[in-house]
This record gives C-alpha cells, sequence and structure tokens, in this order.
C-alpha cells in the first residue's frame, strides 16, 4: 500500500481519531491496544517533547519502538530542530510525523527529508508528512509547505500546559486552511489537536475536521472501546459525515 492508498483510507473514514497514547494507563497499554485495534480508531498519537520547545519532558523514539500496534504510530514532534532526529522516529516505526512550523529554521527541510525516509512498517508505503501550527502562528507560513505535506495539525491549545480551553478562535482558522488546502489542489489531511472533550465534541465536530486527537476522552472512564465509539458517534453524527 503507498503513501497515497493509506492517505485516501484516512480521508475516506474521516472524521477519524488519533488516540493519544500519554493518556493512557501504560501498565494497561498492551491490554488497551488491543482493544483499540478492534475499533475503527486507525492511529495511535504520541506527543514528543523536549522540554524546551514544550515545558514538559515526554517520551522518546525508544518508547515509541517499544509500543507494538497495528495502529498507524502517529508521532508528533513538538521539539525544537527536529530534523536531525527524524531518522530516529523513523526507525522506530512512525508512521505519521509531524513537525511544527516554530520549531526552527530548518522546517522546510525537515519536511523534504520526511519524504526520503523509508517506513520499516511497509517501504512501499513511506511515512506520511505532517506540518502542526500553534494557536499564534500566522496561517500564512502554510502556503510554501503545502506541496509537501499529507496533514496540516491545527492546536487547539497551547503545547505543554494541561487543563487550557479549547480555543474559539479555532473555527475561523480551520475553515481557513480548508480554503487553503483546496486551493493547493492538493489530497491533505486537517486535524485539531487540544483540548478536545466528550463535552466540547460538538463544537469540535462542527469544524468539520478529518481527524481529531484526543486521548482523555478515551481513557478516562476506563474503557477505551466505549470511548473510541462515543466519540466517534459524536464526531461524525454532529459533522454528518462518516
Amino acid at each position: 500500500m503507498a503513501a497515497s492508498d493509506v492517505l485516501a483510507a484516512l480521508k475516506a473514514k474521516a472524521p477519524n481519531l488519533s488516540v493519544g497514547a500519554l493518556a493512557a494507563d501504560w501498565l494497561a497499554l498492551g491490554r488497551d491496544l488491543e482493544r483499540l485495534e478492534a475499533t475503527e480508531a486507525r492511529l495511535l498519537h504520541f506527543d514528543v517533547m523536549d522540554g524546551r520547545f514544550a515545558p514538559q519532558l515526554t517520551l522518546g523514539p525508544t518508547l515509541v519502538k517499544a509500543v507494538q500496534t497495528t495502529l498507524l504510530k502517529d508521532v508528533h514532534l513538538m521539539i525544537e530542530e527536529p530534523l536531525a532526529t527524524l531518522e530516529e522516529y523513523a526507525a522506530a516505526g512512525a508512521d505519521v510525523i509531524t513537525v511544527h512550523a516554530e520549531s526552527g529554521w530548518q522546517v522546510h527541510r525537515a519536511l523534504q527529508a520526511l519524504g526520503d525516509l523509508t517506513n520499516v512498517n511497509d517501504p512501499a508505503r513511506g511515512i506520511l508528512r505532517g506540518v502542526a501550527l500553534n494557536p499564534g502562528t500566522p496561517l500564512e507560513v502554510l502556503p510554501p509547505l503545502l506541496e509537501m505535506v499529507d496533514l496540516v495539525m491545527l492546536l487547539a491549545i497551547n503545547p505543554g500546559w494541561g487543563g487550557q480551553q479549547f480555543l474559539p478562535s479555532m473555527q475561523e482558522r480551520v475553515g481557513h486552511v480548508r480554503r487553503m488546502i483546496a486551493s493547493s489542489g492538493r489530497e491533505i489531511l486537517l486535524g485539531v489537536d487540544g483540548g478536545v472533550t466528550r463535552r466540547n465534541l460538538a463544537e469540535v465536530a462542527a469544524l468539520g475536521a478529518d481527524l481529531v486527537v484526543t486521548g482523555s476522552a478515551v481513557f478516562e472512564r476506563g474503557d477505551p472501546v466505549e470511548g473510541v465509539a462515543a466519540m466517534l458517534e459524536g464526531l461524525r453524527g454532529a459533522s454528518g459525515r462518516g
């Protein structure tokens, strides 16, 4: 399956979830992943923070590699100057790697480099390339990057701080980016990440994003299967898609 086939499959099942691994009970992760693999969720989201770009210090390529799953490994690099680490995350089994537009001077080069890396899970399909934007980043940084990306991820909170509320400005930002993607003539997924809960699900669904990142809403009641089902039902029902 080529990268374009993976992208088309994700687009066809939109809206879908990328389930945040950091919210899981890591002592029960193996059991929960087996259960998640039987749901309609297709991606497992790894938030990688270096303590500089974002204030927390979280998992790295060793832990990404250690997690065994049939879900697509969706690696979100909230780190400074990610170019030097891309090969490590590819070797760890990443199927999707997202870098931040704000992460350094070489984001364009990083996206180019991602296009040359091999997907160790299936060398024929490549790695999907994503670019993420923090809430305060002007959307005008996107046009020069759209020719190289498969995913644009808009953060609805500032990365690295807990307890933040989903920002109301997301409606305008998502609409603007959707128009940019349409003008590019390319098939690009549009994602939303941060502050997504069961309580604001209708608001998130109304945005019409293809991919929604959420962890606590899936794991908070101790049953990730129920969590995925509830979130997808809410997203697809309110959005009229899927």
